[in-house]
């Protein structure tokens, strides 16, 4: 706590003044144009990775970056998306995973979550990704299954976005945009999914996951 106190002081007396104007147009309302879904990770910091401003993303986490099918559970995500889309009109939604997940790893090795019953409730809701894994890449190595089972359970995850109504009445209208990212932390990569069924630098993908997909054809984060 005695750190969270000094970044206090240095943000009231540091940040806030110089970005004193920034704020002052906060105070009158939001209008964030991204989406951004990704997981509760500590090591995560997405203003940070896409170089924004508060006010630039609306931002949704969770264990595992997880988006339940609509009518699922009753829980905040619902509402949060439908927030996101309807009320705050953003034109695209993020969702990214990232290295090492333990959300993943709890997946792909349950008998790690006996004495987490909530977490393995809640990772219930990337069952097809673990029974994607294990019925497609079954000659891989753990790791290679890890890091697979990262960009499946992006992309199983945006299938799930797509069954919330307000997602999918703006999708085909033509004004959302949906991208599945990686993000790796070691080297600060961001991978983005391509149509050639690929996670590829960012950088380099301009189109957005808005149609069918095909499977993955490679197993690196």
């Amino acid at each position: 706590m005695h750190k969270l106190i000094q970044g206090l002081h240095h943000f009231q007396s540091h940040v806030f003044e110089s970005q004193r104007s920034l704020f002052e147009r906060l105070d009158k309302g939001q209008h964030p144009e991204v989406l951004f879904i990704t997981c509760s990770d500590s090591r995560i910091d997405p203003n940070l990775i896409t170089n924004t401003n508060p006010g630039d993303l609306f931002v949704l986490r969770n264990a595992g970056n997880i988006i339940p099918p609509y009518g699922a559970i009753n829980g905040g995500e619902a509402a949060t998306i439908e927030f996101a889309v309807s009320a705050l009109k953003v034109k695209d939604i993020i969702v990214c995973g990232h290295s090492s997940c333990g959300a993943i790893k709890g997946l792909l090795q349950p008998q790690q979550l006996e004495d987490l019953p909530a977490v393995k409730a809640w990772l219930s809701h990337a069952e097809a990704t673990r029974r994607i894994v294990k019925e497609n890449y079954g000659g891989l190595s753990e790791d290679q299954k890890e890091n697979v089972a990262i960009q499946e359970n992006v992309l199983v995850q945006i299938e799930n976005l797509r069954t919330h109504p307000a997602v999918a009445s703006r999708l085909s209208a033509g004004h959302l945009r949906i991208h599945a990212w990686t993000y790796k932390f070691q080297t600060g990569e961001i991978f983005s999914y391509s149509e050639n069924g690929q996670f590829l630098p960012a950088t380099e993908v301009t189109n957005e996951t808005d149609k069918s997909r095909p499977r993955l054809t490679n197993a690196s984060v």
